[in-house]
């Protein structure tokens, strides 16, 4: 490369590639980030001296793109892709081994290599920005959401309560009045669905944080063995294990025991009912400082996407009518929120649903 114009001709072929990526990065679909990182990596082939034989290798995070005819075996240039001052990846450019050499390449694409594994380290950044500033979006979304059904469900609550205690009264007193049998077994399917309403309404009230709490320091390890004891015939059916690691021996918390042996027991029972067979349930107890977290992890087929926030939500369920009447999880989280704690859930590897619970120490 030794005549002006020739590099006057390369200088208007990286100007044109920064122009053209600068482009691709402005109009980029977050939704769809590999194919401008491809549109990338070929305006980069055509900024090379010899773009004939030129090939590009990009990586980062979770997308890889290159061109047809790259070689691991190249000789190349390369940049590292930081993201947040942290290298994320690298971007190679690269000729055939057996025809070129490092001597090959200019130093001015070097710089140019350096400009654009920066620029599209910027574009990750922005990516995972707006990633974080939809999440965050959905979770207070999802609080108000949950606050609002609180209020009207602690409404409705209380509002059934006295209806459902005078069904059961009554049908109590004629109970003792009547005398054909025919007729008391009917009764006593009455006082069976207002008893079996009532507990539906003792959920909703703990959903809504109304039922009162008795707190108390209680040990965690001996309520969690419990549970495990109680629930063990169903674990046999399914032929599922249930490991347990606890952090240390001792571990408490301030807490309504009641409650908290509920929330155990509903997540757990969830994990057993969602389990396949010969698969394997994992709690495990962690203590900080600051905070206990409790992680029930099961093997089965997982939260969809489309369902992720719905998971929490009074009578949501995904199990066949009669099998759920969706006040679980509801339960276990509006338990979880009064006890000023959180849960979450997340996808297991390579299947399944991790839930986290993570309690302050008071």
């Amino acid at each position: 490369m030794n005549t002006a114009e020739d590099k006057l001709k390369e200088r208007v072929k990286e100007l044109t590639c920064l122009y053209e990526v600068t482009s691709i990065i402005v109009n980029s679909d977050y939704d769809q980030l590999e194919a401008s990182l491809e549109a990338i990596a070929y305006c980069l082939k055509r900024a090379w001296q010899f773009e004939n034989v030129t090939e590009v290798f990009l990586k980062t995070g979770e997308y890889q793109v290159q061109t047809e005819d790259y070689k691991e075996d190249m000789v190349t240039l390369v940049s590292k892709i930081k993201v947040f001052n942290k290298i994320e990846g690298e971007v190679f450019v690269g000729y055939p081994s057996n025809k070129y050499t490092i001597d090959d390449f200019l130093i001015e694409e070097q710089a140019l290599l350096n400009n654009v594994a920066l620029a599209i380290g910027n574009l990750i950044e922005r990516k995972q920005i707006r990633d974080k500033e939809a999440i965050t979006r959905r979770k207070m979304e999802r609080t108000d959401r949950l606050h609002i059904l609180g209020e009207i469900t602690a409404g409705i609550a209380h509002e059934l309560n006295t209806p459902l205690a005078n069904i059961l009264g009554f049908a109590e007193l004629l109970t003792d009045k009547i005398t054909d049998k025919e007729t008391v077994r009917d009764l006593e399917k009455i006082m069976d669905s207002a008893i079996f309403s009532r507990e539906i309404v003792k959920k909703l009230m703990f959903f809504a944080c109304e039922m009162p709490q008795e707190m108390k320091m209680v040990k965690l390890n001996p309520i969690i063995t419990s549970v495990i004891k109680l629930l063990e015939p169903s674990l046999r059916p399914k032929s599922l294990k249930l490991t347990t690691s606890f952090d240390n021996d001792d571990i408490e918390l301030r807490a309504d025991n009641v409650q908290l042996t509920q929330v155990m027991f509903n997540l757990i029972m969830n994990a057993i009912y969602y389990s396949p067979h010969d698969s394997t349930i994992t709690i495990h107890v962690l203590q900080t400082a600051s905070h206990v977290s409790i992680e029930i992890t099961d093997e089965g087929k997982g939260i969809p996407t489309q369902l992720e926030d719905k998971v929490f939500e009074p009578f949501f369920t995904s199990k066949p009518i009669g099998e759920g009447s969706g006040l679980g999880l509801s339960v276990v989280h509006g338990i979880i929120t009064s006890h000023k704690g959180k849960i979450e859930h997340k996808p297991n590897t390579p299947k399944g649903t991790i839930f986290t619970i993570d309690f302050p120490i008071l």
